[in-house]
């Protein structure tokens, strides 16, 4: 199994370090020539304005968007922002593929970070401990387009959801030692090249 990392800013080596400890061949994605043969992507948080002028530069928003229509594509954090098809603004590059509204600094600064144990749909076990760094939240999402949420705030904010083959989620489980979130996403990577 072939994952690759969008390579650009951000937490991209603790994906690729998690991805290997599973048994994926994790690779890092800086131009739209990677991107072939891939089973699946993930794109990590970071800083969302940065990671769409980045792949604006490289070209990589046409090749990044084709590939999120059909294959598994997981957005964490930043990720998740460049995933939705609204966020607000319209001054910034996004991927627009995923039926979710995201408010980008929904928690404010860096200073307004925490860690919650969440309750995952899909995870077996105990809930999940998911840090949130300046994280975005989901302020609603299109279920009539089957969008399914799949983990939430103890307050209802919406933190995690799955459309088909697209996973997002506001938190960094790269960050972790949970590497279950992974394991779900291969399992979706896993199902849709059968």
């Amino acid at each position: 199994m072939k994952i690759g990392v969008l390579a650009l800013q951000g937490a991209f080596l603790e994906h690729k370090k998690m991805l290997g400890q599973l048994g994926a061949d994790a690779v890092e994605v800086r131009l739209p020539g990677q991107l072939e043969g891939l089973d699946g992507l993930i794109i990590p948080g970071g800083e969302s304005t940065t990671i769409g002028k980045l792949a604006t530069d490289y070209g990589l928003m046409e090749p990044l968007r084709e590939f999120a229509q059909t294959k598994p594509t997981w957005g964490t954090c930043a990720g998740m922002i460049f995933l939705a098809k609204d966020i607000g603004i319209d001054r910034q590059p996004i991927l627009g593929v995923m039926d979710i509204t995201v408010n980008r600094n929904a928690f404010g600064r860096q200073i307004d970070s925490f860690e919650a144990d969440l309750p995952i749909t899909g995870l077996v076990g105990e809930p999940f401990h998911a840090m949130f760094i300046r994280a975005p939240i989901m302020t609603s999402v299109d279920e009539s387009a089957g969008v399914e949420i799949l983990s939430q705030l103890p307050d209802g904010r919406i933190v995690a959801a799955q459309q088909g083959h697209l996973l997002a989620t506001a938190f960094h489980p790269e960050l972790t030692q949970d590497n279950r979130l992974h394991r779900y996403f291969m399992d979706m990577v896993e199902a849709e090249s059968h």
